[in-house]
Formats: C-alpha cells, structure tokens, sequence
C-alpha cells in the first residue's frame, strides 16, 4: 500500500510532455516568423531595428523599394517554378500511378530489387543527384555532338534537365503515397465489376482511380510544392532561365532588401493553405468513406 500510494503520487513523465511541447515549438519556428515579419519593415535591410510598417516590398513600383509584384526577376522565376513545378507534377504522378500497380498488382523476378531502386533516389543528395543527371546527360550529348555532329540542346543545363532532376526523386515520394492508398482498396470491386461486363480499362478508371483520388491530390501537392521550392538539384542543372528558388539565392550573394522576405512570406502562405487544402480533402473523402 505504502509502494501503490508512492508510485500514484509521482506525475506521470508523459504529463509534461504539452507543456514541453509549447516551450519548445516556438523556437525552431522564431527564424520563420522573424522573417516574415521584417517583409512589412519600412527599411532597406532585412533586419531590424522595427523602422514602421509598410506593403512596399510587395506592391513598391520604384527603387529602391521595388516590390516583389513589380520585380521583373523575380516574377520570372516563379513563372518558371511554376512551369516546372507543373510539368514535374503531372509527369511523377503519371509514372507513379503505375509505379503503385505494378509493385501492388504483379509479381515478377528481382521485384525486391526494382523496388530497392526505386527508392534509392531518396537516400542520395540532391546535390549530387544533380551532378550525376548533368555529367551524363553532358557525356551523351558530347558523344552525339562529336559523332554525327548534332548538337542536342535540351541535353544541356536548362529546364528539361532540371525538370529531370526533380522528376527522378518526386517520383518515388509520389510512389510512395499512392502505393500505401492503393494497398487498401479491396480487388473484389473490380472483379465484381468485371464479372458485369466491364473491361479491365473500365474498372480500373470507375472504380480504383476514383478509391485513389486522395492520394493522387495528396501526392500531386506534395509533387508541386517540392518542384517549386526545390535547390539543391536544380542549383546542379539550371540553365539561362533561373526558377525561383536560383532568382532568390543570386540576389541574397548580391545583398537584398526584405523583398525576399517578402517572397519567402508568400512561399509559406501558399504552402500552408495547400497543406490545409490537402488535410480537408482527405477528411472529407475519410467521412465519405
């Protein structure tokens, strides 16, 4: 009795741990919140002291507080994340779609194998991930160009290349996410579906792609706001059109203004609310079901 009544005495360690939580979350999160606040500092440095408030880093039509509406080089990198980001999307959700069924559907030799490669793109850095893509593709198009004399020009640093890049380690995060949707879904609906006439490309486009849209929407979120904020690999194969993510890294070895922090504080409102997007449509479609 003396032991039990000890023992019940001591706060559990568990409850402590919300606490913890509330005194620790807001510090990894002060550099964010720092910087999003100095994008509306009246001040030619993105730092404080506090000099008052002001939208010119976003709306600003003239130097030096040109805002991030108004600059031309920075408006053209996010047209070009954008067309990446895009391109990236569908073509990982694609290939990933059919990445899912043939690990899920089929069994065939070194399965085990393929899907070890599958994922090995995870596990190398982006940096190096892009020198590796640009020292092959620059090897082929030297050896092309030195043969037959035709000098291929997507193989060089640009977009398509960068477009690679990416696509070669979203497609397997992509993969991922539908695979784990797909291993849920019960084969006996098309069977059923199949048994009342309907071909295999029917039951597959009315009844699992349908069963597979949260997780095609998940994956295509998660495809596009890792394209458009992507460095490391693009850094590798960028060419003379810069994505945003290069725009921004150019301009801070220059030295910037809090237009940065201006684009930064956008980049993170866009993703939260497409994070949130993709958390409601999941709910919704997990009441559905």
């Amino acid at each position: 009795m003396i032991y039990d009544s000890v023992i019940t005495d001591q706060p559990h360690p568990v409850a402590h741990l919300p606490r913890l939580h509330c005194a620790v979350f807001p510090v990894p999160d002060a550099p964010t919140r720092r910087g999003g606040g100095v994008a509306f500092n009246d001040s030619l440095f993105p730092s404080l002291p506090w000099n008052g408030f002001t939208l010119a880093w976003f709306t600003g039509d003239t130097e030096p507080q040109l805002g991030v509406f108004n600059d031309r080089e920075l408006t053209s990198g996010i047209g070009v994340s954008l067309v990446v980001a895009i391109a990236v999307t569908i073509a990982s959700l694609v290939l990933a779609t059919t990445n899912a069924f043939l690990f899920e559907r089929f069994d065939f030799r070194f399965k085990g194998f393929c899907y070890v490669l599958l994922l090995l793109p995870l596990v190398i850095p982006g940096v190096i991930l892009g020198v590796s893509i640009l020292l092959m593709s620059s090897t082929i198009a030297n050896g092309i160009e030195d043969t037959i004399g035709w000098d291929i020009e997507w193989m060089r640093p640009g977009l398509v290349l960068v477009v690679l890049g990416q696509f070669a380690f979203i497609t397997t995060i992509c993969t991922l996410v539908i695979a784990a949707r797909l291993r849920k879904f019960d084969i006996s609906l098309e069977e059923a579906a199949l048994n009342l006439g309907a071909t295999k490309a029917e039951a597959v486009f009315t009844i699992t792609l349908p069963f597979l849209r949260p997780a095609l929407i998940g994956a295509a979120i998660i495809a596009f706001l890792m394209s458009f904020e992507n460095f490391n690999t693009t850094l590798m194969l960028v060419g003379s059109d810069a994505p945003l993510t290069i725009a921004m890294f150019d301009r801070l070895r220059e030295g910037s203004t809090p237009v940065i922090n201006a684009v930064s504080l956008l980049l993170m409102v866009a993703s939260g609310l497409l994070a949130m997007a993709s958390i409601w449509f999941s709910s919704k479609s997990s009441q559905v079901e």
